[in-house]
């Protein structure tokens, strides 16, 4: 499942980040790279343990907890912590997979990478390229999204970044491992909450099939869940 999740930040915040990212002092990305992916990445990096990229992650984190669409689509378990890249012209990333495990820098934590994010900081129109294409079952689908929206999508899906030709790219990408751990368990769940929560609205939470239905989604998630 991709999934659009729109105003993750606010423009108010979106230009905060961008200042402060502007001003960031920025290392080779490769150093968070597998061997694989590491031959074929271009761009560069926050470094993990950077005062700004603890202080922006967790602001992202924040938001996200108030990002229903996002709880609902990614039922997220744990979240390693965002990091913060940057595309400038001949920058780009090849097609690669990402790493099946993570290891948050510093820690004994380790995370199963369900589901990638990436955070659009840039808007579209400041720079060209830079096009994020994940390639899925009806094929390469592009994406490049307006500055606070983030697209979220299978890390088992093989992806890339376009080579950027005008301006520069920022953004926020991370890894969640969702307490459901199939992709298509997780969309079945989020069809049916997205549907609960449509008919709650206009029929009312206590209305008995809305009820019935609410009970439905709790006794799939019981059966599917990891925690």
């Amino acid at each position: 499942m991709l999934l659009v999740i729109p105003n993750v930040l606010s423009p108010h915040q979106v230009a905060e980040f961008k200042r402060c990212l502007e001003e960031a002092d920025w290392s080779d990305g490769k150093l968070t790279a597998g061997a694989q992916s590491g031959a074929v990445k271009n761009n560069r990096q926050l470094p993990e343990n950077a005062v700004l990229s603890r202080e922006l992650g967790d602001r992202v984190l924040d938001a996200l907890a108030e990002a229903p669409l996002f709880v609902s689509a990614a039922l997220p378990r744990r979240t390693f912590p965002p990091l913060f890249n940057r595309y400038d012209v001949g920058e780009g990333f090849g097609i690669h997979v990402d790493n099946a495990i993570r290891v948050v820098r510093g820690t004994s934590i380790r995370l199963r990478t369900d589901l990638s994010a990436t955070l659009f900081i840039s808007a579209p129109e400041d720079y060209d390229g830079g096009e994020l294409i994940i390639e899925t079952a009806f094929g390469a689908q592009s994406v490049k999204l307006p500055a606070g929206h983030m697209v979220l999508y299978p890390a088992s899906s093989l992806h890339k970044v376009t080579t950027v030709t005008r301006g520069s790219r920022l953004a926020s990408f991370f890894w969640i491992q969702s307490m459901v751990r199939d992709d298509a368990d997780r969309a079945i769940l989020f069809d049916l909450d997205q549907t609960i929560q449509t008919l709650g609205a206009r029929d009312g939470i206590n209305d008995p099939e809305v009820v019935r239905l609410t009970g439905l989604y709790h006794n799939l998630l019981r059966r599917f869940a990891e925690v």
